[in-house]
């Protein structure tokens, strides 16, 4: 099944990291969950990471840009 359109507008930023955290998104990357390469595992991290700061209240609609 082919990938829906992101609905929300998307905005490009680089990280630099060392050569061992790469070597770990790589890792994931290989177990099939992580998407195809380790800048899309690093997105996803960071995503699961957001998501749990809201959820843990860290994070509020009063942080968030609308």
């Amino acid at each position: 099944m082919a990938k829906r359109p992101n609905d929300v507008d998307t905005v490009k930023i680089t990280i630099s990291t060392t050569e061992r955290v790469r070597d770990f998104l790589a890792e994931l990357v290989a177990t099939g969950l992580f998407g195809k390469n380790p800048a899309v595992a690093a997105e996803r991290l960071i995503t699961r990471g957001i998501e749990n700061l809201i959820r843990e209240g860290t994070l509020t609609s009063k942080n968030r840009r609308r």
